[in-house]
């Protein structure tokens, strides 16, 4: 592994890549200590220390912490992601968008001209929102958030937000073009990983402190490198389907007459069915905040409660729901057996057209059923822990898994630059492969 790292500095081009990703990265993060002009900063962290179990606490996790302080970067790429899905969405079902979809990459970049003119849009939204909300902000001391509040403190909150939004969504971009690995996910991912130094500085204080003792750390630690490990072979877990193409004479040359595979991934949703899932279990909790007197209010809420049984139920049905719902919308098995068809491939034993495509759908429900326990459980795991060990775990599910996936997929876009020339990746055997289910 260490020798991998080595080599990947030894490649100008790609010594040249990993530089510019973290000269970007540490750019998003100067960004997201720069404070928005008119906001009570201590004020606001006080607020925000008890919305820890709301959406507005899954928001700042996402963002790096920068919500909570009201800088800059304050709305984060999130607005960028929620554009991109709800393209991703209309797609299937909007002609146009469909028609754009298949024209390769000319369709591609109109789409994502379309997701950053979304992207204006909902940050601007987003923006304004907040702003009319962080007026109304006041501590049970009497101190508001915004200490002067106004037209003037929304238009500005407006454009700094929607501003920043549209920078980080530009920085994104160009790692994804001049860096390594996909400039967004990476924007997320390092958000997360700025939580982990003061994390480790926690627990060792509670060791330090005969809060927790040594073995119980150690127990932790190795059940979640047990659990990281999981989270690995299941992401990477794939089952591949044989398919044959068969052979063309045109002219004097022959084609075809290959085999390959189709591959079906067991998480083809990746981590979008547990954001889902969480924004809308705590939503309950996030109207709580709205009402805080009204007793019906709170009798919901209690059943909402992330160490309740209901909760967890409620939260692994949700998931599963959403991992079949976005694995349809990402992967049309009639568009597959169409192309497979179209090129002359066919899978054994399989009619081409509908008979491929009912056999692709049907191996698609099956495989991401068990993908879909694995990752709701994941995601339902720190509650339990909190419940049943009385041990608190720091990453949740969500975080997790985008941790994982980004890191893997970075370390496959390194990976494929050292085997073009003919150095090994970070297996000794080959590369990172997806395991067969």
């Amino acid at each position: 592994m260490l020798e991998s790292f080595q080599n990947a500095f030894k490649i100008k081009e790609l010594r040249n890549r990993i530089f510019f990703t973290l000269f970007i990265l540490v750019i998003y993060r100067l960004g997201g200590h720069v404070p928005t002009p008119g906001i009570d900063a201590a004020s606001l962290k006080a607020f925000f220390e008890s919305q820890a179990g709301t959406l507005f606490g899954l928001y700042d996790l996402f963002v790096g912490g920068a919500f909570q302080k009201a800088t800059v970067f304050a709305l984060g790429i999130m607005p960028y992601i929620s554009a991109s899905i709800i393209l991703q969405l209309l797609t299937p079902v909007v002609p146009y968008l469909q028609k754009l979809h298949k024209e390769g990459e000319e369709g591609r970049r109109k789409i994502t001209q379309y997701t950053r003119y979304g992207t204006v849009l909902i940050a601007a939204m987003q923006a304004w929102g907040t702003a009319i909300y962080l007026q109304s902000i006041n501590l049970q001391t009497g101190v508001a958030v915004v200490p002067n509040p106004g037209i003037g403190f929304v238009a500005l909150t407006v454009l700094t937000f929607t501003s920043g939004t549209i920078f980080i969504m530009w920085l994104g971009e160009q790692i994804t073009e001049r860096g390594i690995g996909n400039g967004i996910s990476l924007i997320i991912f390092i958000g997360i990983i700025a939580r982990l130094v003061p994390a480790i500085i926690d627990e060792v204080q509670l060791v330090f402190e005969g809060v927790r003792g040594i073995v119980t750390e150690a127990l932790i630690v190795a059940f979640l490198v047990a659990v990281i490990a999981a989270i690995v072979l299941v992401t990477r877990a794939q089952r591949r389907i044989p398919v044959q193409y068969a052979k063309r004479v045109v002219g004097r040359r022959i084609y075809g007459g290959q085999t390959t595979h189709l591959p079906l991934s067991v998480n083809t949703a990746g981590v979008i069915p547990i954001i889902f899932a969480q924004s809308i279990m705590f939503a309950p909790s996030t109207l709580s905040s709205f009402f805080p007197n009204n007793e019906f209010v709170a009798t919901v809420v209690s059943y909402f409660d992330p160490t309740a049984v209901t909760y967890n139920i409620v939260y692994a049905g949700v998931i599963i729901f959403f991992a079949y719902f976005y694995t349809a919308i990402v992967i049309n098995p009639i568009e597959l057996a169409d192309n497979m068809k179209k090129q002359g491939g066919f899978i054994p034993g399989i009619r081409p057209g509908r008979k491929t495509a009912d056999y692709i759908d049907k191996t698609l429900t099956r495989i991401t059923l068990p993908g879909a326990i694995f990752f709701a459980i994941i995601a339902i795991l720190p509650n339990l822990l909190i419940r049943y060990a009385n041990v608190t775990y720091y990453f949740g599910g969500t975080s997790i898994l985008i941790v994982v996936g980004v890191a893997l997929d970075t370390l496959q876009q390194m990976e494929s630059h050292l085997i073009m020339r003919h150095y090994d990746g970070f297996l000794k055997k080959g590369r990172i492969k997806g395991r067969s289910m």
